[in-house]
């Protein structure tokens, strides 16, 4: 469509492949936005970019950006290929995350917890220490981070993935702090309970059909991606 709320709106989603990500890119399509998707799987983005031209035939195609978000190198170079092509950069949502290993804390493999870590807190801090000159280079850049209940509850067995949430949320509330007098918003969201791969890795048990689907979630996120979105530094917490 030509139209929409993020018409004319460059948005980076990282997780793109699937789940949530899949399901904010899919949507943000639809609301007019042009698309930088961001994944480890090659297949998975070209899946979700074939169902992006299937829902809008008339516009392009996402820009596909294969990449472990664990290579500090490739986050840098993301920066200046943005800049070079668009000038600038409207969204950014921090989507990927892994779970690493539902175990005793003093069980996990020191290599597991690395990884949990580069994964959820420090890519997303490259990602905002290498964009935020684009995400500030348009009038309303718009930043978004996936959090979890994790971050505040005890979840037990889930050491390095609770503890990689709550990092991230004080480093986004920080940088929410630091950007107050900006025009630059930066928010997070709690999409609860959703039928997503980590979801499952979690609880094996759960019958997933039973869960609210990836797409229950995405309208959310197109109102904090807006350029009329004024909240700044919160939490939105998606209960069903």
């Amino acid at each position: 469509m030509a139209g929409g709320r993020l018409a004319g709106r460059i948005a980076l989603v990282t997780g793109a492949s699937r789940g949530i990500g899949r399901a904010v890119a899919l949507r943000f399509a639809a609301e007019g936005a042009h698309l930088i998707l961001l994944a480890r799987t090659t297949g998975g983005l070209e899946e979700t970019d074939d169902l992006v031209r299937a829902a809008a035939p008339d516009r392009r195609g996402a820009t596909l950006v294969p990449l472990d978000l664990a290579d500090a190198a490739a986050i840098e170079a993301l920066a200046p290929a943005i800049a070079g092509r668009f000038g600038r950069l409207d969204v950014l949502v921090g989507n990927a995350a892994i779970l690493g290993a539902a175990t005793p804390t003093g069980h996990l493999d020191p290599a597991i917890w690395d990884r949990v870590m580069a994964v959820n807190v420090t890519a997303n801090w490259r990602l905002v220490r290498a964009l935020e000159p684009q995400l500030r280079a348009g009038p309303a850049g718009r930043a978004i981070f996936v959090t979890s209940g994790a971050a505040r509850a005890v979840f037990p067995y889930f050491g390095a993935y609770a503890a990689s949430k709550a990092a991230l949320e004080m480093m986004v509330r920080v940088w929410a702090a630091e950007t107050t007098k900006t025009t630059l918003r930066v928010n997070m969201v709690d999409p609860g309970v959703v039928a997503t791969a980590l979801r499952a890795q979690a609880f094996p048990g759960e019958d997933p059909r039973t869960l609210p689907a990836p797409e229950t979630v995405a309208a959310a996120f197109v109102d904090l991606a807006a350029a009329t979105e004024s909240r700044h530094g919160e939490t939105v917490l998606l209960d069903r």
